[in-house]
């Protein structure tokens, strides 16, 4: 091998090797205010599919924050607070915490837990019958964690 094919070999190892692997939901490591220091994904998060989640599928945050740049989406939500400006207010690691589990760092918070798989409260069982056993699968991925936490890194004020 010559020096130049390895040296793009190395860099190549090297690179691949600063990926962190995927952490899994039970295996968050939150600090003791409830932020969350480490991507979960080992990936940089995606600011438009943030946006795009924002409004669809499981995060649907709409449903209950208010977002002035996305006012054309109706029916914002006012159980939690506007999102405009959060940016400024968290870090990224404050937020990480926050959408993996915000009962971490709010107790009592109706916020979900978008990336948590056990320990859930299953009324079904009472009244229907039908609650899901065992594990879930998280409302989030980890790197749809990751993408909203970039769209609302995007947030800031003025």
């Amino acid at each position: 091998m010559t020096r130049f094919a390895f040296g793009i070999v190395a860099s190549v190892v090297c690179a691949t090797a600063g990926l962190a692997a995927e952490v899994e939901p039970s295996d968050v490591q939150f600090d003791e205010y409830g932020a969350v220091d480490v991507s979960l994904s080992g990936a940089p998060g995606d600011a438009e599919n943030g946006k795009l989640l924002m409004n669809k599928g499981s995060g649907n945050c709409i449903a209950c924050h208010e977002i002035t740049e996305l006012e054309e989406l109706g029916f914002h939500g006012e159980i939690g607070p506007m999102l405009d400006g959060v940016a400024d207010r968290w870090t990224q690691a404050d937020l990480r915490g926050i959408v993996a589990n915000a009962k971490v760092m709010f107790d009592g918070t109706m916020m979900p837990s978008f990336y948590k798989t056990t320990g859930f409260i299953r009324p079904g069982d009472a009244y229907t019958g039908r609650a899901a056993e065992g594990d879930l699968d998280p409302l989030l991925t980890a790197q749809e964690v990751e993408d909203v936490v970039a769209y609302l890194m995007t947030l800031k004020e003025s």
